[in-house]
């Protein structure tokens, strides 16, 4: 087979995965589709943003139903490693924002990873 010969391959999460999704676009598809000023839509997803941020700073956990679960995480000291030197150094304890996706979120990008 020719390096010309084109084979059909099934599309992988990267190939799908190249764009990104920002803030302004989610307040263009707002506008669109539910017929918005861009000054409320641009209201509306900051308000979402900081309520969400607010919660999770307060050490709360966010559930959005359908979707996923926010979490905060406490991570205690560990070993590490200097990735250019080898050099044994500690990583301090924090504390981080996770994220599990919901089922039914999950089902629907695996579906769609396979859709083609």
């Amino acid at each position: 087979m020719s390096k010309s010969t084109a084979i059909s391959t099934p599309a992988t999460a990267a190939d799908k995965a190249c764009h990104t999704l920002t803030k302004s676009e989610m307040v263009s598809h707002l506008v669109d589709d539910l017929n918005l000023t861009r000054q409320q839509a641009r209201h509306f997803v900051e308000r979402f943003f900081d309520e969400l941020s607010k919660n999770l700073i307060s050490g709360h956990q966010v559930k959005l139903s359908g979707f996923g679960n926010f979490d905060i995480k406490d991570k205690k000291r560990r070993p590490g490693r200097n990735p250019k030197t080898g050099e044994l150094v500690y990583v301090s304890a924090r504390r981080v924002v996770t994220f599990k996706a919901g089922q039914k979120l999950r089902r629907s990008v695996e579906d769609n990873l396979f859709a083609n």
